[in-house]
């Protein structure tokens, strides 16, 4: 049974550099949209984790969180997420003990599934793709460590950690789903087969959720890419360098530093890489405030999402964070 609330709007700030910039930069710069975020009424503000991107500086999100969370004073602070399969439960536990007994009430768990893309990748943090079918076993460790319900190894207890109660989230990729409904923790889940699959995903996982000392009842987060300005194109022009970025990846291996807009719209692309600009483009929203709240609803009625993640990152800063502002308004956030 869903509790109702106000729809709530959250974002998700990957670090990633703009073309010139320095790693320190981008990284002052996660800090500084947080607190923007903030003002603004966003509900949380998420940082990711990647291993040797070239293009992106966020390879250690807890320590970026903590860096969020002394920041600001009342958004929610987390992880959008730490690949759970790269560390040991009971690191991941301690970790987030520092973070919620510093900034206590305020910090999320999000939790994901995924190993270093490249073999080189996982080589260096010791770790195969074969256990990220073990992420159950990881999980409910981690949880435990909690709750003080672990078993995995008796006698050893998270400190701090024990008694408190970061706010955990599985971000669902495959099987994603069932693990949160059966932990009983919010589940993060993005559109990537058409909504119908989606909303498939989401109903099983609201159906089969179990009621835990984490949560009472099932929450859901959809992750879309968002962009909204005074036009469309300029509402595109903000998508386009991290979309670029992430062609080049699926077609040249390498996720490179955002570049301006007006220099790939003039670039001459292989069809792969026009492909992949137009599925990603294909799959965001953005445009006018008058063109993006009709799809906003829609969204949110064919998904029944609680709440919505916006991952979008951008060469132009200050147009972004004009985006999140002209957003914030779309959806009436209360301001603090």
């Amino acid at each position: 049974m869903r509790t109702p609330h106000p729809l709530r709007l959250s974002l998700l700030d990957r670090a990633v550099i703009a073309e010139g910039e320095t790693p320190a930069e981008t990284l002052r710069d996660v800090v500084a949209n947080a607190k923007q975020a903030e003002e603004l009424g966003f509900h949380r503000y998420w940082v990711a984790e990647h291993h040797s991107v070239p293009g992106i500086a966020g390879s250690a999100p807890t320590v970026l969180a903590a860096a969020v969370a002394a920041a600001t004073s009342r958004i929610r602070v987390g992880t959008g997420g730490v690949m759970l399969p790269n560390h040991r439960p009971l690191v991941v536990a301690e970790q987030f003990g520092v973070l919620e007994s510093l900034f206590e009430g305020r910090i999320d768990m999000g939790l994901g599934r995924t190993l270093g893309f490249v073999p080189a990748v996982r080589a260096a943090l010791g770790h195969d793709l074969d256990e990220a079918d073990q992420f159950d076993e990881l999980l409910t460790e981690l949880l435990g460590y909690f709750t003080g319900e672990q078993n995995a190894h008796p006698g050893v207890h998270a400190r701090p950690g024990e008694g408190l109660r970061p706010d955990p989230f599985v971000l669902a990729v495959g099987s994603g789903g069932e693990y949160a409904a059966r932990h009983g923790v919010g589940l993060v889940i993005a559109p990537s087969k058409g909504r119908k699959a989606t909303r498939a995903k989401i109903d099983a996982y609201r159906r089969d959720f179990r009621p835990s000392a984490w949560r009472s009842e099932p929450y859901v987060v959809v992750a879309q890419s968002i962009a909204v300005a005074e036009t469309r194109e300029a509402a595109e022009d903000l998508l386009l360098p991290e979309f670029w970025s992430t062609a080049l990846s699926r077609t040249k291996g390498e996720f490179r530093p955002l570049r301006p807009a007006a220099e790939i719209r003039a670039i001459e692309k292989t069809s792969r890489e026009s492909k992949h600009l137009e599925q990603a483009l294909a799959g965001a929203m953005y445009g006018t405030a008058d063109q993006v709240a009709p799809r906003l609803a829609d969204l949110v009625e064919a998904t029944g999402a609680d709440e919505l993640l916006i991952g979008t990152s951008s060469y132009d800063r200050k147009a972004l964070f004009d985006s999140h502002r002209r957003l914030a308004e779309l959806a009436g956030l209360p301001r603090p």
